[in-house]
């Protein structure tokens, strides 16, 4: 196939969406299929064109702490649990939060979002921002500098762009310092903790409940 047909075919694509979204839009979101609905969102970014750097050079990451409440009744109490949301990493063992490359043509928080419905596939409310971190690549020596948010978790999609390389897992915090691999996630793991948990005074799971 040339160019030209490739170039041709992916214009028709692109004029057959922007015809097609006014009329998604008039009808109800229950009446639109889940694989039509959010089509967009869950689209993977790849390459590194627009990469953001500082200008020290270092590579800018940016990720989240995904987490959510889990109501637990006890002797006529109602309390919160918090569980996290690691997922595991493409190479190597272990699992950690999501994050990745933050480009030219989005905010901090916009990026953040992305990346994290990306490679965890869920999204929600983004809240605090937990830090900044530098650490160094173990794949290619480049300096990279992270910075992580929190995110209430409020929509977990059954398919998402790295369904099929990565694994997700709901685990409590006592298993989420053990099996995270990086020790500047495992930080803000814990900016997380002093932040949230101990400001809202609700339980945290623990791995013996």
């Amino acid at each position: 196939m040339t160019g030209f047909s490739v170039s041709l075919i992916v214009s028709n694509l692109s004029n057959v969406a922007s015809y097609l979204s006014p009329i998604f839009e008039t009808i109800p979101s229950k009446v639109v299929p889940a694989q039509i609905e959010k089509v967009v969102s869950l689209v993977s970014r790849t390459g590194r064109d627009l990469q953001r750097y500082d200008n020290a050079g270092y590579r800018q990451v940016v990720g989240c702490v995904p987490y959510r409440y889990k109501k637990r009744q006890g002797k006529g109490t109602e309390s919160k649990e918090i569980e996290l949301l690691l997922i595991s990493a493409q190479k190597g063992k272990g699992m950690l939060f999501p994050k990745g490359g933050w480009e030219i043509d989005e905010s901090m928080e916009e990026a953040a979002l992305r990346e994290t419905i990306e490679e965890a596939g869920v999204t929600g409310e983004l809240e605090e921002r937990l830090g900044k971190w530098q650490y160094k690549s173990k794949r290619h020596s480049v300096i990279h500098e992270g910075y992580m948010f929190a995110l209430l978790v409020d929509q977990e999609y059954e398919r998402w762009p790295e369904a099929e390389t990565r694994q997700r897992r709901w685990v409590g915090l006592d298993e989420a310092r053990e099996v995270c691999q990086n020790w500047w996630m495992r930080e803000a793991l814990e900016a997380f903790v002093n932040l949230k948990c101990k400001a809202e005074e609700v339980e945290i799971e623990a791995d013996d409940v």
